[in-house]
This record gives structure tokens, C-alpha cells and sequence, in this order.
């Protein structure tokens, strides 16, 4: 009986999988995410192609990122951090890694960054949330980000997993979940993934400098 039972429970759980596939198949899903994570690795050679090119030739980055350290408290920086993640994603987040390896304690601040990083997209999924008390504001924002919120209703958790992880704006994708009430407890989970994105560009960065 047990058997049978187990059996069972395998095979509805072959189908599903061979249905989730096809949908995904159906919809793009793989070639989207496959050109999205091309488009992300040319991002991250071109973002360390232009430092180590700037460092050689213009400017002396490291000296750069010294004097932030120097001339600004790491209260300025992160605030401004948490800004720019929460409206468009103002800054690449890899220039705030790099000025993180110049502490003493750089995962701490890595930490930190990916923290402020992930409560930014939380904010800009309230922030969409609550943008039906302004007709006129939400209808524009809509038409902006129409693409971004018809991945989101194809594909759901995948595409907020995509937007924390690969070179999609994390809080337009957040915007997005809450424009379209997507389930928070679900969003929370998959923008989890953000701290996973910051390792793995500080493994690279923290090497450079």
C-alpha cells in the first residue's frame, strides 16, 4: 500500500514537472533567462574590464574608493545605498562592493549592503503596493514597467529570483510584485536570493581591490 502510494505521489510529481516545463517552454521562460544571464556575465566582464581600464589609464580608482572611505561616514554611503535600491537602482551595486573592501571587516559591510539591498526592494513593493491612491501615477508606472510586470504574472517567483539575482533592476521587479500584489511572503522568499548575487560579485570585486 505504501508502495503504490509512494508510486503515486512520483508519477503526479513527473507530471507536474513535465507541465511546468512545457508552460515554461510555451512562454520563453528558458530563452529569456538564458539571454538575461548572457546579458548579466557581459555586465560583470564589462563593469571589471572599465575599473581595471580606468585604473590604468585615467584615474587611480582605488584612491577613489579611499577617499569615500576618508570623506564620507559609512552612514552617508549606506543611506544613499538604500536609496538608490529602492527607486531604479540609481547606482550599480558593484561600486558599493568594491568600496566595501576597503574596511577591515568587508563581508560585514557586504552584509549590510546586501541587507539594505533586499529591505530596498521591500519598500519599492509597498511603495507599488500603495500606488492606487494615485490613479494618475500608478497608470504611468504601469506603462513603463508593462514588460517587467507581464513577466512577473507569467512566471511569477522565478522572475523575482531573476530580478535578485541577474542585471534586472531589483527594485522595478519589486515595484512590479507590488503593483500586482503579488503574495509578499512569496516575494520575500525568492528576493532572498539578492544576498546570494552580492557573494558572488564580491568573490570577483574583493579580488581587484
Amino acid at each position: 500500500m505504501a508502495r503504490t502510494s509512494k508510486a503515486l505521489s512520483n508519477t503526479i510529481l513527473r507530471k507536474r514537472v513535465l507541465l511546468f516545463n512545457r508552460y515554461y517552454k510555451m512562454t520563453k521562460f528558458y530563452d529569456f533567462l538564458k539571454d538575461t544571464a548572457i546579458k548579466g556575465a557581459v555586465v560583470v566582464a564589462f563593469f571589471v574590464t572599465l575599473l581595471l581600464a580606468l585604473e590604468y589609464f585615467f584615474l587611480d580608482f582605488n584612491a577613489m574608493l579611499d577617499s569615500l572611505v576618508t570623506n564620507y561616514s559609512s552612514k552617508v554611503i549606506f543611506s544613499f545605498f538604500l536609496l538608490s535600491e529602492t527607486i531604479l537602482g540609481l547606482v550599480p551595486p558593484e561600486i558599493f562592493i568594491a568600496w566595501a573592501s576597503k574596511f577591515g571587516n568587508p563581508w560585514l559591510y557586504l552584509f549590510i549592503l546586501a541587507s539594505l539591498s533586499y529591505l530596498g526592494g521591500v519598500i519599492a513593493y509597498f511603495i507599488g503596493n500603495r500606488l492606487f491612491l494615485i490613479p494618475a501615477v500608478k497608470n504611468h508606472i504601469e506603462n513603463k514597467i508593462a514588460v517587467h510586470i507581464k513577466n512577473l504574472k507569467k512566471w511569477g517567483g522565478l522572475f523575482v529570483f531573476i530580478g535578485a539575482m541577474l542585471p534586472l533592476p531589483h527594485s522595478i521587479v519589486s515595484l512590479a510584485c507590488g503593483m500586482v500584489k503579488y503574495d509578499f511572503k512569496n516575494y520575500l522568499f525568492w528576493a532572498l536570493f539578492r544576498y546570494v548575487r552580492f557573494i558572488i560579485y564580491a568573490l570577483i570585486i574583493f579580488q581587484i581591490f
